[in-house]
């Protein structure tokens, strides 16, 4: 249904999802009602900073920024809370896109993972804490006025517009839109508060002490002014009625009752102040407020240049991921202020695509109030104050890897494939990244970490920890020059890849790279500390003089017995393979699938036509392990007999094994079925 332009009452049904999210919020009870003002006076502000904005960007537009606020209205008699800013406002068309429906990414995620916690929770597996927390993770934001209210008013008026909107739900299937041509402009969240205690043990949210406490406990922090009229014993006759702070004496005789109008919160712009006088739940609760999220921040990162450009930062690690940390549409976390004037949201200019995980602001002295992000694109300070964030946010997580091991094994499960992007696209930072970045490897749980001299051992969690290319270079044996490393979709296929056979035997390490962007920065990197990364299912492989020799007494096969079945596999497999040679890789397995030196994986072409990019149809080597007993007797059957029954699907077979060793996909893998049931 489109949206009606007359004056008159429309109502609507939710959209499916929103309604499933509504009835898990209303019908979930939580420990921590008190989430909703945080949010809606988040979103406040966030309108606030936008009129600004707009405001410095467009001077047509004739609004009032000399007094931008939020009030909160409580009414004990009517059971009400109206929470209110003077800020940007919103449309009729927002109003039923933001509030009417939850058009977002990550819906589908938000609504089973509120499901799954209640289900936790009412079987106390997890706390009623952790279902909360849910709230501010997924950003659900305005919906969660209905965890406290029966009914819910939003009324608004776009700056710039002359009518606003009113919307009316009890959170059930339907909402009411209609116009509102008295609305003042910004926005009004008006609550029919639902009764005080009860099974959820609801506070009175129309008191003032309880709304006095959320807000100094939630949005102290909070850059506009937070008011709220509250009533006072009037002075007696000749009494000071100074020190009111931000409040105005009514009229009444002495003796009787004033209302003066309070500022509930400090205003303080945490960044601005020392380090030592910040508690650690003061930074919890900025970083809270600023990334909408409700984890503990891993680390808190301040910083403070002084001199030709001056800027000041407050950065956080997040302990959690972000559930769109991955999405197309995902924004990057640090904002951008002047002088203490919000300026802009997600500042791209300000960190790498591989920092988009980093929550925070930046405020700096010397740059334009109506500063654009083309301006920002090529702006020398910018750039510089980029390149520092970068560098201090590297040096903390490398800082984490060496003092808090148990917490950067969390922090690089959750970030390390992100952090790796960085080694494609900053040149500037690989050293950094090569140094906090770790990788699983073949060498054994509990390996001795100086293995030549035998002292002491690693436990098998110190071996989890991963190892650096800086540590594997330290433990390279005899005669090796290059980095191996193989590529695969999980650590399991990984490691009982054939392509590792020859490499276990002479007790040669092979980093295990699972992540996808594993198949693209080993080739940009392409070495380190003057060794090459050497992928081991790519190219001839000879092992040769490197590590422990081979085992005494086994007869090296003459290749020239295996010439005539080499070039038959060849012809017979044309179509398939674009080449048939002896493998000296394989010690266990008949035969593997092999790239040339420049080939893409099989993983990297899967990714490149998963994004929509056409590949011509590239063909693999087969190389056989002449001592293994099947390739023995296909040998010995096509010698005798070349055109004996049997033999092409046995050479079928033994290629579609291959491929499959490899985790690959077969081109036609019901006609590989039906020819092994065919042979059993």
């Amino acid at each position: 249904m489109s949206p009606q332009t007359s004056g008159a009452a429309e109502t609507r049904e939710f959209q499916a999802e929103t309604r499933q999210l509504l009835d898990l919020m209303i019908h979930s009870i939580y420990s921590n009602p008190d989430t909703f003002l945080r949010e809606v006076i988040s979103n406040s502000s966030d309108a606030l900073d936008k009129l600004r904005l707009a405001a410095l960007q467009d001077s047509s537009l004739g609004v009032d920024t000399s007094d931008l606020h939020i009030e909160l209205i409580p009414d004990a008699a009517a059971r009400t809370l109206t929470i209110r800013d003077n800020g940007i406002g919103m449309s009729r068309d927002e109003v039923v896109d933001l509030i009417g429906t939850l058009a977002r990414s990550g819906t589908g995620q938000m609504r089973e993972a509120l499901a799954a916690a209640r289900a936790a929770q009412e079987s106390g597996e997890v706390s009623e804490q952790a279902t909360a927390d849910l709230i501010g993770q997924f950003g659900i934001g305005f919906y969660s006025t209905f965890m406290v209210a029966d009914t819910v008013t939003l009324v608004t008026r776009k700056a710039g517009e002359t009518v606003g909107t009113r919307w009316t739900s009890s959170g059930e299937d339907t909402y009411t839109i209609e116009e509102a041509p008295d609305a003042p402009q910004g926005t009004s969240v008006i609550l029919q508060l639902k009764p005080a205690g009860g099974d959820a043990a609801l506070p009175d949210y129309a008191e003032e002490h309880t709304l006095r406490r959320v807000v100094r406990t939630y949005s102290d922090f909070i850059a506009w002014p937070i008011r709220m009229d509250v009533e006072r014993p009037a002075p007696e006759a000749g009494e000071d009625e100074e020190g009111a702070a931000d409040g105005e004496s009514g009229d009444a005789p002495a003796g009787g009752i004033v209302t003066e109008t309070v500022t509930l919160n400090s205003q303080k712009a945490l960044w601005t102040r020392p380090k030592s006088e910040v508690t650690d739940e003061e930074y919890a609760e900025f970083y809270r407020h600023i990334s909408h999220a409700w984890d503990e921040p891993l680390e808190t990162i301040t910083l403070k240049a002084e001199g030709t450009f001056e800027y000041q930062a407050l950065l956080f690690l997040p302990t959690q991921v972000p559930f769109d940390l991955f999405s197309p549409d995902t924004k990057r976390g640090v904002q951008l202020y002047v002088r203490r004037v919000f300026i802009m949201d997600d500042c791209e200019e300000l960190v790498p695509p591989f920092l988009r995980f980093v929550k925070g602001i930046v405020d700096a002295q010397d740059l334009s109030l109506n500063v654009s992000r083309e301006i920002l694109q090529q702006d020398r300070q910018i750039r510089a104050i980029r390149k520092r964030l970068v560098k201090r946010v590297l040096q903390t997580i490398e800082q984490i890897k060496a003092d808090r091991p148990e917490e950067f094994r969390s922090f690089w499960a959750n970030f390390g494939a992100v952090l790796k992007e960085g080694l494609i696209s900053d040149v500037d930072a690989r050293e950094q990244l090569l140094a906090v970045s770790t990788f699983a490897s073949t060498r054994p749980a509990g390996a001795s970490e100086d293995v030549s001299a035998g002292e002491g051992e690693a436990t098998g969690d110190d071996a989890e920890v991963g190892t650096t290319i800086a540590e594997y270079i330290s433990r390279m044996v005899d005669g090796q020059e290059e980095i191996y490393y193989l590529t695969g979709t999980s650590r399991a296929a990984v490691e009982n890849s054939p392509h590792l056979e020859a490499f276990r035997a002479r007790g040669v390490e092979v980093l295990i790279l699972t992540d996808p962007v594993d198949e693209v920065w080993v080739d940009a990197v392409g070495q380190v500390e003057g060794k090459r990364l050497r992928s081991v299912a790519k190219g001839d492989v000879d092992l040769s003089g490197i590590g422990s020799e081979v085992e005494e007494g086994k007869d090296e096969p003459d290749a020239a017995e295996f010439a005539d079945l080499v070039t038959w596999l060849g012809e017979e497999l044309s179509d398939e393979v674009k080449q048939v040679r002896l493998s000296q890789r394989l010690t266990e397995s008949a035969a593997c699938m092999v790239g040339d030196e420049f080939d893409m994986t099989p993983q990297l072409e899967a990714m490149y036509r998963a994004s929509g990019m056409e590949l011509p149809v590239s063909k693999r080597i087969l190389e056989l392990n002449p001592t293994h007993p099947l390739v023995e007797r296909l040998r010995a059957q096509h010698a005798e007999d070349p055109a004996a029954p049997g033999l092409k699907d046995t050479a079928r077979l033994v290629a579609g094994a291959a491929v499959l060793a490899e985790g690959g996909t077969l081109s036609d893998p019901a006609a590989f079925a039906k020819l092994l049931v065919d042979r059993i």
